[in-house]
């Protein structure tokens, strides 16, 4: 199935190198050069408009809670490129249109932060991607990961808080 490309990018375009590199890449992994947004994204409507489309999502080195509207949603990340150090690009699409086979799974979670769960939870299990701190003392926690069960029993022997995976690459 041919997708379609859309690239949203929160930031001025006009000489951004990586920009125009993300551009690029798209194009080269699709043939096709992407929309751009530049906007408000609202994933749900675009994928409800589009829906064979794959929405190229940037994560910045500081970008926090990026993955949060994925939670409950019908879109999950089914692949991720890196565009330079300080940018990745995280394709999402509709859950039924996505080639779900990767191994590296993306985990949330909401944690107490204790030395107890970080003890438990090793490398070998889930490596932290991003953490936000919330107003009631917890976190919430995405997770890249390849064993989801052996992730849900951790976060479960520790009293924390499974919320879903938003995908895989």
């Amino acid at each position: 199935m041919t997708q379609f490309p859309i690239l949203y990018w929160p930031r001025k375009t006009t000489r951004d190198p990586v920009y125009q590199l993300a551009r690029r890449v798209i194009n080269n992994a699709t043939g096709q050069m992407p929309t751009v947004i530049n906007g408000d994204l609202d994933l749900g409507e675009i994928l409800n408009t589009n829906p064979d489309a794959a929405v190229y999502y940037p994560v910045f080195c500081e970008s926090t809670g990026w993955w949060g509207e994925l939670l409950g949603s019908d879109a999950v990340v089914t692949d991720k490129m890196i565009i330079s150090p300080e940018c990745q690009l995280m394709v999402i699409q509709r859950e039924q249109n996505a080639n779900t086979s990767g191994k590296n799974q993306l985990l949330a979670a909401e944690i107490y932060p204790t030395s107890g769960f970080f003890k438990k939870m090793n490398s070998g299990i889930a490596t932290v991607a991003d953490m936000l701190a919330t107003d009631a003392g917890t976190i919430l926690a995405l997770f890249s990961g390849r064993n989801q069960s052996q992730f849900i029993n951790v976060l479960e022997s520790t009293g924390n808080s499974y919320l879903g995976c938003i995908g895989r690459y």
